[in-house]
């Protein structure tokens, strides 16, 4: 509530209007000044030894009508200003609106107080420094314009709009920027101005956080600058006192003595300046340059209000920095926690994107992640932690971490799910997340996915045509009752796998099926564009991926800046294994199965030109049908696997876990998994319905001329 108040029947010259004009626009000011409740202006009548109450802000009628008529005697707080002459704070809530004092400072007039202002604060303490400062600034502007001194003109009634808007304007600025668009929609305009800067002090230098009308060149040349070397400005920061330069040559006259400086102003694109110092919790944070293309004479009621304007504005962007330095640092964690780089794998050529909200407070808690497991295989993971903030943005990365780790335990989607769904119960009662956790198999090339609460993928096939499955996903992570369905479709070769958060679909204007069918359609047009199926090697078949992600936000996003919510996308292109590249035989069990393997392998190996691993290969497919003889069930299955590394696999029907132990130097067995670990790349087991599979790794020689390992067609 912001009102003028007056008797019934009472006429209002049209000087009192100004001085009333000018309460109305100071009382918000203050009010903002102490982060109070709301504020009131009293007249004070010295002949009545009354004061009255004239304008209101912020306070319900009823509430402010209860001060309006204080006999000057009084114990409230407008009445000790107007005895003392002099701010006072008055602790408790004198009307009953939950304050926890009144802070009162006279409004000076010809022949003492004109009245008083006093504003409700929230919190106990008395103001510091440089809010004491602000509020006698704004109570000498309002007084002056009190008690039969000459009001404001047109003009200055047309700013006085603009600055009640400025005001409510800061309030809701919640960044650097934010602050300086406000300042420059309606502070510029009324006083004629075209040109601002705002400069932060950064250690012994000014840095550049905002400008409005200035050449990007000339910032460059400010954004930087040592204050001790720029005595203008150093003289506005240690004396806290604006200083007003109507032209290039009162600078100059002033200042001539600072080659530095004046080499600066000289080739700014201004002809006069007002700078201000920013003040914020009792210390000068850096300086608000209101400038004019031309020469320009400030006004007294010019010089008064910047004046008045600069301590309200440095508390904002005082504030608005606080909000951007944890912004930052929430931003950095939130993107440390995210992959820096997608793996290169045989089987997928990957690209992502992630945007976070371009409004909003808070980060949030999308996340994607590409995993290679064994045997060539993919694991691809997209997420939402739902809410906005730090605990969450923590939340995400503890998720990704498990999924990792569970990833390579080689886990089936749905069980993968149950384990996480069982970590985000234990996080609290607050905490739920949407996952799809996706593995896909280029020699079976199937993709076998589980939902918590996310949408599924959508596939584009190479024929053209877009296939998103109709799968009910289960509640999520932390709402959900394991089990978690499994679903599996079938993935040609050089098909595109599109994972995606909400944000990508949903808006403030489209529901997530309309979002949902703009992607599909996106997807068709895009890929005839970028050409995403011809790629001619990795490189390029990477880059297509990647304009392909760039077209698809643009078109879904094309107003980031205004997104409320993050939103990540990732494309994954597959890439099957050819039949050329596989061979597999099945296994007797008995002894013989050992020797038999082994000639399979040496055979294979010929016939893939890969004689050189043929000895190393045959002691690892050895031991491990050795251990399925000794140790496991039968039948066992030998596989073999062509890629950017020789992979040998041999299955078996036992769950037993292989596991490497110690052997003294009496024993007489159980190094064969140590040979198999010097042996190969890398090893492990995974388990299957039917059984397990141990499996090998082991790099290819490189070939001379192109430095690829041996075997491989370094296809895209």
């Amino acid at each position: 509530m912001l009102g003028s108040l007056t008797a019934p029947g009472e006429d209002v010259s049209e000087e009192g209007a100004r001085g009333m004009e000018a309460l109305a626009l100071v009382l918000p000011l203050a009010t903002r000044c102490l982060g109070g409740l709301g504020a009131l202006a009293h007249w004070w009548d010295g002949a009545a030894g009354r004061l009255r109450l004239v304008v209101a802000s912020g306070l319900a009628e009823r509430r402010a009508g209860e001060w309006a008529d204080l006999p000057d005697q009084h114990d409230a707080a407008p009445a000790q200003a107007v005895r003392r002459q002099d701010l006072v704070c008055v602790a408790g809530d004198g009307l009953g609106i939950g304050a926890a004092g009144t802070v009162a400072v006279p409004l000076p007039g010809a022949d003492g107080p004109a009245g008083v202002m006093s504003v409700f604060t929230a919190d106990p303490g008395e103001p510091d420094e440089a809010q004491r400062s602000l509020l006698r600034t704004l109570a000498t502007w309002a007084g002056a314009r009190l008690g039969g001194i000459p009001g404001p003109g047109v003009a200055e009634g047309r700013r006085s709009v603009r600055m009640e808007e400025l005001t409510a304007a800061l309030a809701e600025a919640a960044t650097s920027h934010d602050v300086v668009q406000a300042v420059a929609a309606f502070v510029l305009p009324p006083f004629g101005a075209d040109g601002l800067l705002f400069q932060t002090l950064e250690g012994a230098h000014l840095k550049v956080v905002g400008a409005v009308g200035y050449p990007p060149e000339f910032l460059s040349v400010l954004d930087g600058l040592s204050l001790a070397s720029h005595t203008a400005f150093l003289d506005v920061m240690l004396s806290r006192t604006p200083r007003f330069f109507e032209s290039r040559e009162e600078f100059h006259e002033l200042y001539r003595h600072s080659p530095t400086l004046w080499n600066v102003v000289r080739t700014s694109p201004k002809g006069a300046w007002a700078f201000l110092p920013m003040l914020a919790s009792g210390r000068a944070i850096g300086l608000c340059v209101v400038s004019f293309s031309e020469p320009h004479s400030f006004s007294d009621d010019e010089r008064t209000l910047l004046t008045a304007l600069s301590g309200l504005v440095g508390q904002s962007l005082g504030r608005a920095r606080l909000y951007d330095m944890e912004h930052a640092r929430a931003r950095e964690l939130q993107r440390g926690l995210l992959p820096r780089t997608l793996p290169r794998l045989p089987a997928a050529r990957a690209a992502a994107r992630y945007l976070p909200a371009g409004r909003g407070e808070e980060v949030g808690g999308d996340w994607y992640d590409v995993i290679p497991l064994s045997a060539d295989r993919v694991a691809m993971v997209i997420g939402d932690v739902m809410g906005h903030g730090i605990a969450e943005a923590a939340t995400m990365g503890r998720l990704r971490t498990a999924v990792r780790t569970l990833a390579d335990l080689e886990m089936p989607s749905g069980e993968l799910l149950s384990r996480l769904n069982d970590l985000v119960s234990d996080f609290g009662e607050d905490f739920y997340a949407t996952c799809l956790y996706a593995v896909f198999d280029p020699v079976a090339r199937t993709c076998t996915y589980s939902l918590a609460g996310h949408p599924p993928p959508v596939v584009f096939h190479p024929d053209g045509t877009v296939h998103s499955p109709d799968t009910a996903p289960d509640p999520p992570l932390g709402a959900a009752r394991p089990p978690f369905e499994t679903h599996q479709m079938h993935l040609p070769d050089q098909s595109l796998l599109v994972l995606y958060t909400d944000g990508l679909v949903e808006s403030a204007t489209r529901d997530a099926d309309q979002g949902l069918a703009q992607l599909r359609q996106t997807l068709s047009q895009a890929t005839l564009g970028t050409g995403c199926f011809e790629a001619v090697d990795e490189e390029d078949g990477i880059r297509r991926v990647q304009e392909l992600c760039d077209q698809v936000v643009s078109t879904l996003l094309p107003d980031h800046e205004v997104t409320t919510d993050d939103a990540a996308l990732l494309i994954v292109r597959t890439r099957c294994t050819a039949a050329r590249d596989v061979a597999s035989c099945s296994l007797p069990d008995d002894p013989r199965a050992a020797g038999l393997a082994r000639k399979y392998v040496r055979e294979q190996l010929d016939a893939w030109e890969l004689g050189d691993l043929a000895l190393t290969t045959e002691l690892l497919v050895s031991e491990l049908v050795g251990n399925v003889v000794r140790h496991a069930k039968g039948p066992a299955r030998l596989r073999l696997l062509r890629s950017r590394s020789l992979i040998c696999e041999v299955y078996d029907s036992s769950l037993t876990t292989p596991r490497i132990r110690h052997a003294s130097h009496t024993d007489e067995g159980g190094r064969g998994l140590q040979l198999v670990a010097a042996l190969s790349q890398r090893w492990g087991a995974r388990y299957l319905h039917e059984g397990k599979c141990i499996w090998t790794e082991q790099s290819l020689p490189l070939t001379p001329a192109s430095g690829e390992p041996e075997g491989t067609s370094g296809a895209a």
